[in-house]
């Protein structure tokens, strides 16, 4: 259905979208309009600021929100920022999203803000992993525990990241807390328009950390961790609570842990958008596989210059998205590297799905693992003594 609404005035000024100058530089740095020519962000933002129509509701699903057009805007324009306002001010009306997966990592969330909610969290927590249940610091699991059960076919491992972070903060001697009635972050709904069930989310997430007396979270799922930072405070003012990649903590304290003592495989590193363009997390990951032996051979485009994996928050799956993944897998190959290490579990499951069309044979195929889950694995001897988590301990 076309929406005939035509954008209001306060959301394109607090996008910067009257400082456009129509280059074209967002389209043309744009991974989708490669492939989907009829995909157009300048073209967008035009018919936006000529008074005519609000874009589709499948170009809104389109866009990626990846962040690549802001990042080469030379007037500061933020396009992501004006789809979400759109997604937002026409979600139930003209905009529903076109969801992959039938809507059922969508389903899922809301069923999350449920009031009465009994989950088995912490299923896949091993005898090894020492962790608790009141503390100063956490780690928020994300929903890992649900996309390796959702997603069985593709042999994905997303829980391998968060039992690799905490592996690792037990070596750095925390005892993270890992609440059983934690829930999902919210980000897709938020990406999705749905932002009254986002703020739901919000709200109940900071409620029970703070119950459990939470000065710190430390977050694996770069959504995640970018959700907490930029958009929780809009809900529930100042947080309660500091917030940190893991690839920060390891990074910073990765002199006080003992590695394995030999020439670790290459491997090639894919920046999720949300940690490198959005939370400018670059380093602290290549930080963490150097101190860890690891070799790493950089593909053409990294960094803030990283090619998303062309998961778009569950909301658009087509052949346009498949094209994208094929070029990255391409370009991880191209490297000579053995093994492609992610930090973000979408990417893993988007990435690993690309690699499992049988008409491609082995040419993108490659061994797949995630960050934490590739150091942890190289940890070597006696971790520290595991104590109560404190603020002080990071």
């Amino acid at each position: 259905m076309e929406a005939t609404t035509p954008v209001d005035a306060r959301t394109l000024r607090e996008a910067n979208a009257f400082l456009c100058l129509e280059c074209g530089k967002c389209t043309s740095s744009c991974v989708v309009a490669r492939y989907n020519r009829s995909y157009s962000p300048r073209r967008l933002i035009s018919q936006a600021l000529g008074g005519g129509r609000l874009p589709t509701a499948n170009e809104l699903s389109i866009c990626l929100t990846c962040m690549a057009c802001d990042e080469r805007c030379p007037s500061g324009v933020h396009f992501v920022d004006l789809i979400r306002e759109l997604r937002r001010a026409t979600y139930g009306a003209e905009f529903a999203g076109n969801c992959s997966h039938g809507g059922a990592m969508q389903s899922l969330m809301k069923l999350m803000t449920a009031d009465e909610l009994n989950q088995e969290r912490l299923g896949w927590v091993t005898e090894d992993l020492k962790i608790t249940d009141q503390g100063e610091v956490a780690f928020f699991a994300g929903c890992a525990p649900y996309f390796d059960a959702f997603f069985t076919e593709l042999e994905v491992d997303t829980l391998a990241g968060v039992k690799g972070a905490v592996k690792m903060l037990n070596a750095l001697g925390l005892e993270p807390v890992l609440a059983p009635d934690e829930r999902c972050c919210g980000h897709d709904l938020l990406w999705g328009g749905d932002v009254a069930n986002f703020e739901r989310l919000a709200r109940k997430n900071v409620e029970l950390l703070k119950a459990r007396g939470v000065k710190a979270v430390i977050f694996n799922c770069p959504e995640c961790y970018y959700t907490f930072k930029a958009d929780y405070a809009k809900v529930v003012g100042t947080l309660p609570f500091k917030v940190k990649h893991i690839s920060e903590v390891v990074a910073e304290r990765a002199g006080e842990l003992n590695f394995v003592d030999d020439e670790g495989e290459k491997v090639t590193f894919q920046d999720p958008c949300r940690l490198a363009r959005f939370a400018g997390v670059v380093e602290a990951p290549r930080q963490v596989l150097a101190a860890a032996g690891v070799e790493l051979a950089e593909m053409a485009r990294s960094g803030k210059g990283a090619v998303c994996c062309a998961g778009n928050g569950w909301l658009n799956c087509d052949r346009f998205s498949k094209e994208v993944q094929l070029e990255r897998l391409r370009e991880a190959r191209a490297t000579g590297a053995a093994t492609l290490v992610t930090a973000c579990p979408k990417c893993e499951i988007h990435l690993r799905c690309a690699m499992n069309d049988p008409n491609l044979g082995d040419e993108i195929k490659m061994e797949m693992r995630d960050l934490t889950s590739a150091v942890a694995s190289r940890l070597n001897g006696e971790s520290k003594e595991v104590k109560a988590s404190s603020t002080e301990e990071k």
